[in-house]
């Protein structure tokens, strides 16, 4: 049973979650809003300037650099099912409480 203390405590957390997630979605919703207006208020560019920052969209001089490229997604998808695969079995293969058909 929370007590009084404890109950206050958590009103506290809670409000301070949310004003700083406040702060947050207000300077992210800013900071899309000047983009947007930088360049012309087009979801393409806004699109293709992100793609480009990321390294998503580049000019590759030759095949090999396009292949290296590509190879480092590779790796980075392998490792991320690696290490999201057994959580995904230990979810699959949980043990619970039997269900009547």
């Amino acid at each position: 049973m929370a007590t009084g203390t404890n109950r206050k405590e958590a009103m506290a957390l809670t409000a301070a979650i949310g004003v700083l997630g406040l702060v947050f979605g207000v300077w992210a919703f800013s900071a899309f809003t000047s983009l947007f207006a930088q360049l012309g208020w087009s979801p393409g560019e806004v699109l293709r300037q992100y793609m480009v920052a990321t390294g998503a969209l580049a000019e590759h001089e030759t095949l090999v650099d396009y292949y290296t490229h590509i190879k480092g997604a590779e790796y980075i998808i392998a490792v991320a099912f690696l290490g999201l695969y057994p959580v995904y079995y230990k979810f699959v293969n949980r043990t619970g409480a039997r269900m009547k058909a």
